[in-house]
């Protein structure tokens, strides 16, 4: 598997090795088909909290608002993009963060704390031009991606999953910024003991749409079908679904605030039923773009 990644991100580098050859340098080049943009897609803060005052005296009442639990949400969400292009080439190295936790106060019990949001995801894109028209670009990409997450649960290892990829994709469009289709070879040591070779299909997107100045609609996700496993591990992914959609206005500079959907939908290989994941709530964000 080792060699496989090895060989992914060696082919995500040869691109650029000879672009030497040309005295183009990969960064402070000035001539008009190479550029250099990092891309703050998002530093946010997606908050929700509900506050409810002596519930103790309202567990009778049929007005439920009376008497739910008191629960705090927040989640903290860094993501950015380094963007290099260069004629027909587009190299794109991002890195995701996001961490969030949900606190339960009843009123007759100690406040609990979960964790729904626990992600670290570095990942390598190589996309090349074959075809455009309109604004929208073609062809083929490869994809080396490292996925884990901040800290290990009560019961359960931290998750380190090393992703390879390869396939079609859309890209560079004023509306469509990324819409990919490609197969995908995962090697998850999670579990020590347990590592699983995976091989499987990935469809995803990422899509812009400006409504007007200063109000943008956003959605982006993936979703993801395994076929073949080297061992089996009951909570090994058949299926992965997950999408984001958001509602960004301007409030000053580069700081917006919104409404925003999260779902996520997946089948485990022990599991009879799908398990989900659906949230609602308002997040605060800044979002930016710098020319280097």
């Amino acid at each position: 598997m080792f060699k496989k990644v090895s060989f992914v991100l060696l082919a995500l580098m040869l691109p650029f090795a000879g672009y030497a050859d040309d005295n183009h340098a990969w960064f402070g080049v000035t001539n008009d088909d190479t550029k250099l943009q990092l891309s703050v897609r998002r530093i946010g803060l997606d908050l929700s909290k509900t506050q409810v005052r002596n519930a103790a005296e309202y567990q009778d009442s049929p007005v439920s608002a009376l008497n739910a639990t008191s629960q705090d949400y927040i989640k903290g969400v860094f993501d950015t993009i380094l963007e290099y292009t260069h004629n027909k080439f587009k190299w794109d190295n991002s890195l995701f963060m996001e961490y969030g936790k949900t606190t339960l106060k009843p009123y007759n019990a100690p406040a609990t704390t979960d964790e729904n949001a626990d992600k670290i995801l570095y990942s390598s894109d190589l996309s090349y031009e074959c075809w455009e028209f309109g604004g929208l670009k073609f062809g083929p990409t490869v994809r080396a991606a490292y996925e884990t997450q901040f800290a290990d649960s009560e019961s359960l290892p931290r998750q380190n999953i090393l992703r390879a990829s390869g396939g079609i994709s859309l890209f560079d469009h004023n509306i469509i910024k990324s819409l990919y289709l490609t197969g995908i070879h995962e090697y998850d040591f999670t579990y020590a003991g347990a590592q699983n070779s995976k091989l499987g299909a990935e469809f995803g997107w990422r899509l812009e749409y400006e409504i007007r100045e200063g109000v943008k609609l956003s959605a982006d996700g993936y979703y993801r079908e395994y076929f073949s496993y080297s061992e089996y591990v009951p909570t090994d992914l058949e299926r992965d679904l997950s999408a984001v959609l958001r509602f960004d206005t301007n409030l000053w500079g580069d700081f917006t605030m919104g409404p925003y959907a999260q779902y996520r939908l997946a089948r485990a290989r022990g599991a009879e039923h799908y398990g989900s994941n659906l949230i609602f709530g308002i997040s605060f964000n800044y979002i930016t773009k710098f020319l280097l």
